[in-house]
Parts: structure tokens; sequence; C-alpha cells
């Protein structure tokens, strides 16, 4: 089975949690789902390193030291598992296309994010809003 790693960032703002989503680039993609960011691990490489170094890759957030397993998700059609690592980051990080994989990197509201994410992948969002409380 692929598997894929990424991570699940949030932030706490005035106006509620907000996560980093991507969307990846090309015609192909325009009207592609959301996803977090997320790749396939290097040879050799754990989850986690896979994950933070994608982040970092497609986003140019650097994810916080401390990252919680959310567990992974297998994709109905392809069958591709997508491992997830979820971290808080400061109000203050911002994120921008840093590939040429992605043409959108940006925090968004939870609820924004559910109508926009990869339907397989709202499982994340949901295991997000159990452990974390509403501001």
């Amino acid at each position: 089975m692929k598997q894929s790693a990424g991570t699940l960032l949030y932030r706490r703002t005035p106006r509620g949690l907000e996560v980093l989503l991507v969307h990846a680039s090309g015609n192909y993609n325009k009207k592609a789902a959301w996803s977090i960011p997320k790749g396939k691990p290097d040879p050799g490489e754990e989850l986690e390193q896979a994950a933070r170094r994608e982040t970092l890759e497609e986003t140019g957030v650097v994810a916080p030291e401390s990252l919680t397993p959310f567990g992974s998700i297998v994709y109905t059609k392809s069958r591709k598992q997508i491992h997830c690592f979820a971290g808080e980051v400061p109000i203050t990080v911002e994120a921008s296309p840093a590939s040429w994989e992605v043409d959108q990197a940006e925090f968004l509201p939870l609820e924004e994010a559910r109508k926009k994410i990869h339907p397989d992948q709202k499982a994340f969002l949901d295991r997000l809003a159990e452990v974390v409380p509403k501001p």
C-alpha cells in the first residue's frame, strides 16, 4: 500500500480554530479538494520526519517541536494510506506555497476547511475538534 505522511497544523485565533491546508497545483487539479501538507516518505525516513519535511517544502512552515500522532486514514478510491501528525503553531505563523506542487497554502477556519478538504481526510478534522477545546 502506498504511504504518505503529513501534518495538521492549527492555530487559535479570535475567530476560532484555523488549520493549514494546501491545494495541489496544475490545471488537472483546479477542482481538486484541498489536503493537509503531505508526501511520500523517503527510503528509511520515519513518518513524522517525512510529515515535517513535506510541510516545510510545501508551505514554508516549520512544524512545532511537539506533534501528536493522529493515526491514519485510507483513501477510498486509491487505497493510499495517509498518516497525520497534529500540532499547534503561534497565531503569527503564516503559510504560502513554497513548492511547485502546491498553488495555495492557507490557514482556514475549521468550518471552511471541512468544505474544502478531501472527503477522506475529514476524519483528521474530526479528531482535532475532539481533542482541542473550543475557545
